[in-house]
């Protein structure tokens, strides 16, 4: 599998960011680092990062490599040390699209689908979330309960691609805040992980673990959250807490 690097969030608001370059595509880069908060300075200055924007980047991005510069250059993702993802914002949530250098265009279809998608009120539920944390910690004071008592609002009262009243978190808190432990069983008929229903799908992206038979694809595994325990057996253990998905390949 081809490595695309690691997506990461780098905080530049007030920090210095070197912008080399003219033009149009000099001027675009100019308007995301601003609306960052950056600190735009030539290629002398002391920076941590480097966009270049130039018709003929390879010298001033060696120049940049060799001070320790972590360098973007546009439309040369063999010269890039990191790439500038599609973004699409519902502050304070930022969702990126990258595709590793691979087409600028592709991400950039991708943004405008997820645009389309996503309500207004998304930013607003995330701040409401946040102002919650206290209170959600104190009713769910274990953290693996925690995790799947906010999975399972999210994929119902408060699902993220619907337009949510300002009130829903506290709502959800009052009374629709309930969990159960559940057991969602899939049975594989494809190795294609673009095969699952969106159930299953939902399912592997919720569960706090995944049990499975040997032999189900790791491409299947993978759809399941990075922070979810996977328990390699011959048949689903019961009883246990919070949501467990098992996966086992069909005939």
């Amino acid at each position: 599998m081809k490595n695309s690097g690691l997506p990461v969030f780098v905080r530049v608001d007030g920090q210095p960011v070197i912008l080399v370059g003219e033009g149009a595509s000099a001027e675009a880069k100019r308007r995301l680092l601003e609306r960052a908060g950056a600190v735009i300075v030539g290629e002398a200055g002391d920076a941590r990062l480097a966009i270049v924007a130039d018709d003929e980047p390879d010298a001033v991005a060696a120049r940049l490599k060799a001070r320790g510069v972590l360098v973007n250059v546009a439309d040369r993702p063999d010269l890039c040390d990191f790439t500038l993802p599609a973004i699409v914002e519902r502050d304070p949530v930022t969702i990126a699209i990258g595709t590793g250098g691979a087409s600028a265009g592709l991400a950039a279809a991708l943004r405008q689908r997820l645009e389309a998608m996503l309500p207004a009120s998304l930013g607003r539920l995330a701040d409401a979330l946040a102002a919650a944390r206290d209170a959600i910690r104190r009713r769910w004071p274990d953290s693996g309960e925690r995790r799947h008592a906010i999975g399972a609002a999210l994929a119902g009262p408060l699902d993220p691609f619907t337009a949510q009243p300002d009130d829903a978190v506290a709502r959800w808190l009052g009374g629709e805040g309930e969990i159960a432990n559940r057991l969602v069983r899939i049975r594989l008929h494809s190795a294609d992980p673009d095969d699952l229903t969106l159930r299953e799908a939902r399912a592997l992206a919720q569960a706090e673990r995944v049990t499975h038979r040997p032999g189900v694809p790791r491409a299947i595994l993978d759809r399941a959250r990075a922070d979810a325990e996977r328990i390699e057996c011959s048949a689903a253990p019961q009883g246990l807490p919070g949501l467990t998905v098992d996966v086992e390949m069909g005939e």
